[in-house]
């Protein structure tokens, strides 16, 4: 499937098709799914099966009712992007059902009752997330322990267990083998009395500093591979920044330094995988640098005075609502046509 534009020339053309620059974006994955399964187990490659699975049937399923040509559009895999994003932000170690309930309302619902690729209004990944988020709250935020000096990462067939929902019911097993993010943590120790300062010393932040310098690579990698453009990504993290280090500077003992921020939940898988997905973002350099902006500034504000301790989806879908308002106002000036 080739690409197709309805930005102003002039076009500067390059080989490629939506197939390869997809399968760019899986390779470019690689390093985040290493260091979930380093810190968290196996779980994470289960989501990232059962995600691929479920989505890939469900696009075969809706592509036959729609008599669309079935081998064009699932070669395009665009179906597996939304099946990884899925797999790898939902907490390892849900049970398969919750995977394949993402996967089904993500491709189902979102992207082809809109009309298929091209067509959907909001982020298909991060919608599912946050009908999971809000029907299943207890599964969706509860992470498991991250491995380290005093803990392992669950074995294969541990992971395996609790995947397929066999693993013990006891709650004290539980209890042990979770624990809170460290935007989490920070939230619940803030509203609890404690500083900012002193609930840093109580957070395992290590796993999730890798975890995002990991998708940060992955980032760096689909920039230098012109897959995506610097500007969604560069004016999110420079909008949270620039809102958290206001933040840090009116009230340093209720929020943590700017840093930890970026580098902590899903702040880079954000900028660099979700937040530029081409359907649902703006299109024009200026709009998609007001759209990232927009994004980052939310994210931060969801985290630090809302009810959820990240709020990546909520910022996304929210942002995915304004694209059309900023394409309208931020339209490319047609080549050889004076400025309106």
């Amino acid at each position: 499937m080739n690409y197709t534009t309805h930005s102003p020339t002039p076009h500067t053309h390059t080989p490629g098709n939506v197939n390869q620059f997809m399968r760019q974006v899986l390779l470019a994955m690689l390093p985040g799914v290493v260091v979930l399964h380093y810190f968290f187990g196996a779980g994470v490659l289960f989501n990232v099966f059962v995600a691929m699975a479920v989505a890939l049937a469900a696009e075969a399923w809706m592509l036959r009712l729609r008599k669309k040509p079935m081998r064009l559009f699932l070669s395009d895999c665009s179906a597996l992007i939304t099946a990884a994003l899925i797999a790898v932000s939902l907490p390892v170690g849900v049970p398969w059902w919750l995977v394949a309930v993402g996967a089904f309302f993500a491709i189902v619902i979102v992207k082809h009752l809109y009309g298929g690729l091209g067509q959907n209004v909001f982020n298909p990944a991060m919608a599912a997330y946050a009908l999971l988020l809000v029907a299943f709250p207890m599964q969706m935020t509860s992470w498991p322990a991250p491995a380290g000096e005093f803990h392992a990462a669950p074995s294969f067939v541990e992971s395996l267990r609790l995947f397929l929902g066999l693993a013990s019911s006891d709650i004290n097993a539980i209890d042990a083998m979770s624990a809170a993010t460290p935007l989490d943590t920070l939230k619940i120790e803030v509203n609890l009395g404690y500083t900012a300062p002193e609930a840093m010393t109580q957070l395992h932040w290590g796993a999730w500093q890798w975890l995002n310098l990991a998708w940060l690579v992955g980032g760096v990698y689909l920039l230098l591979k012109r897959i995506i453009r610097w500007y969604i990504p560069v004016s999110m993290l420079a909008g949270m920044l620039v809102v958290a280090s206001l933040f840090y500077f009116i009230a340093p003992d209720r929020v943590a330094a700017p840093p930890f921020y970026l580098f902590s939940g899903a702040t880079m898988i954000c900028a660099f995988f979700i937040a530029t997905d081409p359907v649902t973002a703006a299109t024009s350099p200026k709009g998609q640098i007001i759209y990232g902006a927009g994004i980052g500034i939310l994210l931060y504000l969801i985290r630090v005075l809302g009810g959820y301790p990240d709020g990546v989806a909520f910022a996304v879908l929210l942002m995915n609502l304004t694209v059309p308002t900023i394409d309208y106002y931020t339209k490319t000036r047609v080549y050889g046509h004076p400025a309106s």
